[in-house]
């Protein structure tokens, strides 16, 4: 057992705080990882807010990268030392996607099967069987990925959630390639994923529609050769002026709200791919002509974890970062301290961050 300070939601919409955290010794399958960085995510604000379940209180932090410091009984492709980016999609290997050869839908994923707990015993929901905003943390082996050790914590760690949910969106999800057009609504962090994976996949046309300036600008740094300001023309209307007159092969909604997704609808090419990659939250209803959605043809998906698998992705796009082909440091706004979180929040939802880091 080891104590270690970590950020404890304890309950919902309430400031979060440094609590002590109590990380078991790692049993069958486990592992503890010291971790070096650990993003903010938009999701951790969803826990926070309740917005997820109300298993309160919350350990939060997913988008991490660290050192594997001790492993349990069993564990033969890790060891101590190993530097690691941790995902929240550990495959089972016997789920029916899995047997038929589709990992990237796993639908059994594992998880420690040992509580974190506070001072008083009281166990902890790790978010997205994670809990990274702590010095260390206890994870499935199978949530450790190795990749190449002299990257960054603070950039290769968001790969852990919504940077490679945002270029998988574009890349395994969308299969956007060489010459297509792809529209992208919302370019906060993980809109701006998308539009590097667009980039990254060799689109022709990338259009970046948000209506704040400032996260259009980022957009045109990832990649982006159009910017449409949301608030001052109408987006369909400008994405098919940009496409001769057609719409987008690939549009990507990272908003997930009905009027972004209709947008995304109507702004496709006939026969074209929509992607939901943002959240929707569970009240929300969406209303379309049937005709339309016969009519159109193409596609209609949505993205979890953009369609990842990340024993194969996570090294591949670290590599690229190292190679200056994919600018993930560009995420990076800022590096923080660990009871700087909570403030984190309050600029991420003034539009402020593409991404806040904790370093350790």
């Amino acid at each position: 057992m080891t104590e270690v300070r970590g950020i404890v939601a304890a309950g919902k919409g309430k400031p979060v705080e440094v609590a002590t955290i109590h990380v078991p010794d790692p049993g069958p399958g486990e592992a503890v990882v010291r971790v070096q960085a650990c993003g903010v995510c938009h999701t951790d604000l969803h826990y926070r807010e309740g917005g997820i379940n109300d298993e309160f209180p919350f350990l939060l932090g997913h988008e991490a990268a660290g050192v594997v410091d001790s492993v349990g009984e069993g564990v033969e492709d890790l060891e101590p030392g190993d530097f690691v980016v941790l995902n929240w999609r550990a495959v089972c290997g016997n789920c029916r996607a899995c047997r038929r050869g589709r990992p990237q839908y796993c639908f059994s994923t594992h998880n420690a099967s040992q509580p974190m707990t506070l001072d008083d015993g009281t166990p902890l929901s790790p978010a997205l069987g994670i809990g990274a905003f702590a010095e260390k943390t206890l994870v499935h082996s199978g949530q450790c990925t190795k990749v190449d050790p002299s990257a960054r914590p603070a950039v290769v760690g968001l790969l852990g959630c919504g940077v490679m949910a945002g270029i998988g969106a574009a890349v395994n999800t969308g299969q956007a390639g060489p010459g297509d057009s792809v529209a992208v609504i919302g370019c906060g962090g993980v809109g701006s994923g998308s539009v590097a994976g667009a980039n990254l996949a060799g689109a022709r046309r990338i259009i970046a529609v948000d209506t704040d300036p400032v996260k259009l600008e980022w957009a045109r740094e990832f990649g982006a050769t159009h910017t449409v300001n949301a608030a001052e023309t109408d987006s369909v209307e400008a994405i098919r002026e940009l496409t001769d007159g057609n719409g987008a092969d690939v549009v990507i909604d990272a908003v997930g709200i009905p009027a972004t997704y209709t947008q995304a609808f109507y702004a496709r090419d006939l026969a074209g791919t929509v992607v939901l990659v943002g959240v929707p939250s569970p009240e929300m209803k969406l209303e379309l002509p049937l005709i339309d959605v016969f009519a159109r043809g193409g596609a209609l998906k949505s993205s979890w974890y953009g369609d990842c698998l990340p024993s194969r992705d996570f090294p591949m796009l670290v590599e690229m970062y190292q190679q200056g082909r994919l600018p993930l440091e560009k995420f990076v706004t800022e590096e923080i301290a660990l009871d700087q979180v909570e403030e984190s929040f309050e600029k991420m939802h003034r539009g402020e961050v593409l991404r806040s880091v904790v370093v350790f």
